[in-house]
């Protein structure tokens, strides 16, 4: 089954997206890879702002990483065509806005990788750093991806 096809089953559809955003683009391609800007959690009328371990809880932050991976994927999409030109996940950093004393970021951002791995299979396992901070406007994830894709 093709990306494209595994991602409608899934429930998602992905509209192009505007790439230029100012002083950044939300994808930008060299070679054979794809690098996204940071996604924040949100997703049509769907937002998920707060601090992880005080106003979201850890199941509210994976499904804000699930939001992030959206956007991630909306932007290289964009810009690749179809998903169907992913040979492979490289890399995803994860950042989660915590609050103090929190520190199972890893259980957030498995949100991004499982939907990863559901959508891409083996080519969706990647390296990945998940880690806490305070992110702008109260987001409560933000992710950036790293894609190999087809030349």
């Amino acid at each position: 089954m093709s990306y494209e096809a595994k991602l409608k089953e899934l429930g998602y559809t992905l509209e192009p997206v505007e790439l230029n955003a100012g002083r950044l683009m939300l994808a930008k391609r060299t070679g054979n890879l794809v690098y996204t800007s940071g996604s924040v959690s949100n997703w049509g009328d769907q937002q998920i702002k707060g601090k992880v371990g005080r106003d979201v809880t850890v199941e509210e932050g994976y499904e804000a990483a699930k939001l992030c991976t959206l956007n991630c994927l909306r932007a290289t999409k964009t810009l690749i065509g179809s998903l169907d030109n992913v040979v492979q996940v490289v890399k995803v950093l994860g950042m989660v806005n915590v609050a103090p004393d929190f520190d199972n970021t890893p259980a957030v951002i498995h949100g991004c990788s499982d939907l990863l791995i559901e959508l891409f299979g083996e080519a969706g396992r990647h390296a990945r750093s998940a880690v806490g901070m305070t992110i702008p406007a109260g987001w409560a994830c933000e992710i950036e991806i790293i894609f190999e894709v087809k030349a």
